[in-house]
């Protein structure tokens, strides 16, 4: 088997960005994609300055660093990026949105090129629907945040997906420095079947005055040993991914228990959507 040794990533947010920096590292060329500039912008700044916290500590050389910032190039338009032997799409998770992508990856990407989602909650035979035949290379690739630091990658495979992408995938996600396991095709796979209405409860518990939002992680934090408590952990993923999970959830799986909380919602409403708007459960340096 031979693996890919470039690879598009379309969306430059916080995970698509994460992504193209550990192929960049793993010395892949990669194409970061964005239709926003300022994203595309973020991304580099993003990029330059892990690397050289890297070479601070240690972990790498300034060479190194230098080189796998070389084998990033920044573009606006998927075309410009169509070389591409592997495509990973990590756009919003809307699944409209994410139809109109894999539409152009495959009207663009050669035909042999692997197409790759990070949705954490939308079925991958649904967004394999629409591009026929290619279908066959649509594939779940769940990565975690922070990309650089979290080694689990959730490899979903679709109705159609084959044998020979998902071979290709999960050796690839090895490739990467990453542990692939695989997940079956179900509403918020493993991880968001287990988590996001977890993170739900807790905003329950706050709402009905259960605890204060410290006291119910802290509690979870002791007496669960988790490393964060679930509605800091909220604020750290995006209280409007969280919402948009559970909505999957609850439309997929058709029970009112995955229905958002209400004060989740309204937190959302209001805007307050955790550490990327300064405020969220909580208020953050800088807000």
């Amino acid at each position: 088997m031979t693996l890919p040794r470039s690879m598009t990533v379309i969306g430059a947010g916080t995970m698509g960005s994460g992504i193209a920096l550990i192929a960049a590292r793993a010395g892949l060329t990669v194409w970061q994609v964005d239709v926003a500039q300022a994203q595309l912008d973020r991304a580099a700044v993003y990029h330059r300055k892990t690397l050289d916290r890297d070479v601070e500590k240690g972990r790498c050389s300034r060479a190194d660093a230098d080189a796998a910032l070389g084998r990033l190039s920044y573009v606006r338009g998927l075309p410009d990026g169509s070389g591409a032997q592997f495509a990973v799409e990590a756009a919003t998770e809307n699944v409209e949105v994410k139809r109109k992508i894999f539409l152009e990856m495959v009207e663009v990407l050669g035909p042999a090129t692997v197409l790759a989602t990070n949705t954490s909650s939308i079925s991958i035979t649904d967004l394999a629907r629409s591009v026929g035949p290619a279908a066959e290379r649509v594939i779940g690739m769940h990565f975690f945040n922070p990309v650089p630091v979290m080694k689990l990658v959730e490899v979903i495979k679709g109705l159609a997906t084959s044998e020979a992408t998902t071979a290709i995938t999960m050796e690839f996600a090895k490739a990467l420095g990453k542990t692939p396991i695989a997940a079956n095709d179900r509403a918020g796979f493993v991880s968001n079947r287990v988590l996001m209405p977890m993170i739900n409860e807790a905003f329950h518990a706050w709402m009905e005055g259960v605890a204060s939002p410290e006291a119910v992680d802290e509690i979870m934090k002791l007496g669960c040993n988790f490393p964060m408590g679930p509605l800091r952990l909220a604020d750290f993923i995006g209280l409007d991914v969280c919402h948009d999970i559970m909505m999957v959830l609850h439309r997929e799986l058709g029970d009112p228990k995955y229905f958002p909380c209400p004060l989740l919602r309204q937190l959302v409403q209001a805007g307050r959507l955790g550490d990327k708007t300064g405020q969220g459960v909580y208020r953050h340096a800088g807000a």
